[in-house]
C-alpha cells in the first residue's frame, strides 16, 4: 500500500500547484474579514432591471463541483492542460486579490426583504450570511466559470462528445446569471471577469504568445552568453 501511495504521488507530481489554494484561501479570508473604512461601491443601471430569481442558487452552487471536477480530470488525464487550466484560474484569482486589497470594492444589491420563503430562498439568505457583499469587481465566480469552460472545450473528450462542450456552456452560462439573479454581483463585475479572462486567456493560451515568450527567453540567454564572453575575454586580457 505504501509502494503503491509512492507510485501514485511521482506519478502526480504535478498536483503540487494546489499548494497555491493555501495562499489565496488565507489571503482571501483575510479580505473578508479586514476593516475597510471607505469601499468602492459597484453599481450599474443595469442591475436595478435584473430580478431576484431564488432558482438560480442551483447553477451558483453547481459552480463548487464544476470547477473542480474539471480541474481533477485534468489532472489525471492531460498534464499539460492540467497546468494551464490551473495557470488559468490561478493568474486570474490572484489579479481579482491585487484588485481587491489596493481597491476595496462592494455592492449593495442584496435585498432587505424576500418575496417568499421559498426552501431555495433560505438558501440564499444563508449564503449571504456566510459571504460578505465585498470583493466583488472582478467576480471570481464568473472568471473561473469561463475559464473551467475554455479548458472542457479544448478536451480531447469534449471533441468526441460535443454535447458536453454544450452542456457545459449551458452550465458557465446559468453560473454567470446566476451571480446577477441572487444578487451576489452587480453586471460591471461579470463584465470584469469576462475582459480579464480575456486578458489572461491570450497569455495562458495563445499559441502566438508562447512562441514569442520562447523566443524572447532564447534572446535573452543568447545576451547573457555574449555579455559572459565577452567578460570572461576581457578577463583574461
Amino acid at each position: 500500500m505504501k509502494q503503491g501511495f509512492f507510485n501514485f504521488c511521482k506519478k502526480y507530481k504535478h498536483a503540487w500547484v494546489f499548494s497555491y489554494l493555501i495562499i489565496y484561501a488565507i489571503w482571501f479570508f483575510y479580505l473578508e474579514i479586514r476593516d475597510v473604512p471607505t469601499f468602492r461601491l459597484i453599481h450599474t443601471t443595469l442591475d436595478d432591471f435584473i430580478p431576484f430569481d431564488e432558482w438560480f442558487i442551483i447553477p451558483y452552487f453547481l459552480w463548487f463541483i464544476y470547477v473542480p471536477v474539471v480541474v481533477v480530470y485534468l489532472m489525471f488525464k492531460n498534464k499539460n492542460e492540467f497546468y494551464k487550466i490551473c495557470g488559468f484560474l490561478f493568474s486570474g484569482m490572484t489579479i481579482c486579490l491585487i484588485i481587491y486589497t489596493f481597491w476595496p470594492n462592494g455592492q449593495m444589491l442584496r435585498l432587505t426583504e424576500y418575496p417568499n420563503d421559498h426552501f431555495l430562498t433560505r438558501l440564499v439568505i444563508s449564503l449571504q450570511q456566510l459571504d460578505t457583499p465585498l470583493n466583488v469587481c472582478p467576480s471570481i465566480h464568473v472568471y473561473n466559470s469561463v475559464g473551467t469552460h475554455i479548458a472542457v472545450s479544448r478536451m480531447e473528450l469534449a471533441r468526441k462528445h460535443p454535447t458536453l462542450k454544450s452542456a457545459s456552456f449551458v452550465l458557465c452560462t446559468s453560473i454567470c446569471l446566476s451571480t446577477m439573479f441572487l444578487k451576489q454581483h452587480s453586471a460591471f463585475d461579470v463584465l470584469c471577469a469576462f475582459l480579464l479572462s480575456i486578458l489572461v486567456y491570450h497569455i495562458i493560451y495563445t499559441e502566438q504568445y508562447s512562441t514569442l515568450k520562447s523566443k524572447a527567453k532564447i534572446f535573452i540567454k543568447e545576451k547573457v552568453l555574449a555579455k559572459t564572453s565577452v567578460f570572461a575575454k576581457t578577463s583574461s586580457d
